[in-house]
């Protein structure tokens, strides 16, 4: 009895030396576990700060003329400066980005009615307005 014991306790405070027969099946068993065991069993999403999603905001929506705003944040435009970007460049852009970040939006068509961009103190563009039609 003493003996399982003692093999339990060097188990779980890993105090075999390397090289050893036990250690080696340790290490065996969780590489196999890592290989083996089904992604589904694990439901962990990546958080990434820089998803699109996370820089476009609703801000109000009015069913009757089924319209909505979305508030976009600059920085979803990357290296390229939101301020160079103009007209359809820019109306193409915050439609790809509206597609493919906003659930409601997936396969749906949907106009741009307009786009207003709202600068900072220092003049750059913050984030537009964007208001579109389904």
């Amino acid at each position: 009895m003493r003996k399982i014991f003692r093999a339990i306790k060097s188990t779980i405070l890993w105090s075999y030396e390397r090289g050893s027969w036990p250690y080696d099946f340790m290490v065996v068993l969780i590489v196999l576990f890592v290989l083996v065991t089904p992604r589904g069993w694990f439901h962990d999403q990546p958080q990434n700060s820089n998803s699109a999603s996370a820089g476009i905001a609703l801000e109000s929506d009015d069913p009757a003329t089924r319209t909505e705003t979305f508030r976009v944040d600059s920085w979803l435009f990357g290296n390229s400066s939101a301020k160079q970007k103009r007209g359809e460049e820019l109306e193409k852009r915050i439609h790809e980005l509206l597609s493919g970040s906003v659930e409601d939006l997936r396969g749906q068509s949907f106009q741009i009615r307009s786009i207003k961009p709202v600068r900072g103190s220092d003049g750059s563009v913050m984030y537009y307005e964007v208001q579109i039609r389904r």
